[in-house]
């Protein structure tokens, strides 16, 4: 079986948590760089990735990696790699997305179409043909340059990684589910602690969670674009793999996840998703106020995107909301909280300085993730065979 390098794009930021991902689905890392990891796979890891990874954005086969600062050598480098191996004599194929950065070539539009013009030089070249109807399958590439370095690939996707499927309708400025799932990793939070999230939107934070919690795979119900590609892998790995994956779930788990939001249009909202999702007896939905907040049990957590300067029109109106998440965190017994916002005065106005602050960029937006850390629960005490209890 052949074996290739595979890239996975990512959230600037949480490059750490996808790479453990990789590592947990057993393959090796070659290559990690920002917004994006490398590893080597074959047939098998390519599905794998797709249906497995929570937090990537999408499951690309490197096709060539080479230098080029003129259109020339873009235009040479691409017709050196073998196109032909990919591309089926039928397919339809075409540079989706091209990305420069710090590099001589930075125009899109004219890299697309100098990379479309190799490959079919190339494809010419391969099969002797000398114009391609482009009715079969589609083949869509993507192009990054960085530096002047290119790097050559093949999306195996289509649609985002983040397009679980449940999702059907959204909330004012909503998280996609890669980065929820990612945040969710950077906390210690395990489905027998207790979550909550006060501004839950259309509930992406507890979704994800509880799909986490069930061991359901989060690609497992969507299809992808390389399910076409039976020369590259075999038709039947895409069933296998979504039937085992399937056999490894636990929807009977029990969880404590709560999501409030003051719009009761919202909460409908996150009930239709949860539905969607096949996780709503696991969630407890409530139009409630965050200054009403409250809970009797210890060591939970607050996971929460709350409104800010893209939500909320005025600085004083987002200080004053966060002022309150400050004293509803104050009343909770031993807990911890995490917060993504855009907002820089965040912590002022919550009122305590973050125990943990880590940059990540939501999009183009420049967020930071704030993190309040309350004591660890005590170890639970094991039962060994002799029925003593050992801490």
């Amino acid at each position: 079986m052949n074996r290739y390098e595979i890239c996975v794009p990512c959230h600037f930021g949480i490059e750490a948590v996808l790479k453990k991902e990789i590592y947990d689905l057993g393959y090796e890392i070659t290559r990690v760089d920002d917004g994006r990891v490398c590893f080597m796979g074959d047939a098998e890891a390519v599905v794998r990735a797709n249906m497995c990874l929570r937090t990537g954005e999408r499951v690309l086969i490197v096709v060539g990696r080479f230098f080029a600062s003129t259109f020339e050598e873009l235009f040479d480098g691409i017709a050196a790699l073998p196109i032909e191996d990919y591309v089926t004599s039928d397919g339809r194929f075409w540079v989706t997305k091209a990305t420069s950065v710090k590099s001589k070539l930075f125009a899109p539009s004219s890299i697309q179409s100098i990379v479309k013009k190799a490959m079919v030089e190339r494809m010419k070249k391969a099969t002797g043909r000398d114009e391609f109807l482009e009715t079969g399958k589609d083949f869509p590439f993507r192009i990054f340059l960085y530096k002047d370095e290119v790097l050559f690939t093949l999306d195996t996707s289509g649609a985002s990684l983040h397009k679980r499927g449940y999702r059907t309708w959204t909330w004012s400025a909503p998280l996609s589910e890669t980065l929820a799932a990612a945040l969710i990793s950077l906390t210690p939070w395990h489905p027998d602690r207790i979550m909550v999230d006060p501004f839950c939107g259309s509930g992406t934070f507890l979704i994800e969670a509880a799909l986490m919690a069930c061991n359901i795979a989060p690609g497992v119900d969507r299809e992808f674009t390389a399910q076409g590609w039976s020369h590259i892998i075999e038709p039947s790995l895409w069933q296998e793999i979504r039937q085992e994956l399937k056999e490894q779930e636990d929807r009977d788990v029990e969880t404590h996840l709560y999501g409030y939001d003051i719009d009761p249009e919202a909460i409908d909202i996150a009930r239709k998703n949860a539905k969607n999702a096949g996780v709503e007896h696991l969630i407890h939905f409530q139009v409630r106020d965050v200054a009403d907040m409250s809970h009797a049990k210890k060591y939970g957590f607050i996971l929460t995107n709350p409104p800010y300067g893209e939500r909320l029109s005025k600085d004083e109106d987002v200080a004053a909301l966060y002022h309150t998440l400050g004293e509803v965190y104050d009343r909770l017994d031993s807990w911890s909280m995490y917060v993504i916002t855009s907002f820089e005065k965040a912590c002022d106005a919550i009122g305590k300085k973050a125990d943990k602050n880590r940059k990540i960029y939501n999009g183009m937006i420049k967020t930071y993730f704030y993190q309040f850390l309350g004591p660890k629960p005590p170890k639970r005490k094991k039962v060994t065979a002799d029925n003593s209890a050992k801490v």
